[in-house]
């Protein structure tokens, strides 16, 4: 995680959002007292939407629980992966 000004960040805009979208790095950007953004890369971003999403529900939330424990107690199902 990295932690910036905004004047810093304008300064060097394009080497910080290098940095979070080629090194996944998240940043963190003070604007004052208890105030500041986050960037991240819209890789990331999607993958915190699709982990929500799936955890939205108590449904979802248990089928996922159920599924984990699964694979903890080694009655997965295996599969082989097929080249395409």
């Amino acid at each position: 995680m990295l932690t910036t000004t905004l004047s810093d960040f304008r300064k060097d805009i394009r080497r910080y959002l290098d940095m979070v979208t080629n090194r996944f790095e998240t940043l963190i950007i003070n604007r004052g007292k208890n105030s500041g953004v986050v960037i991240m890369s819209l890789e990331e971003y999607n993958a915190l939407k699709a982990t929500q999403h799936e955890l939205s529900s108590r449904k979802n939330e248990q089928r996922l629980d159920s599924a984990i424990e699964k694979l903890r107690a080694g009655s997965g199902k295996s599969r082989k992966l097929v080249d395409e």
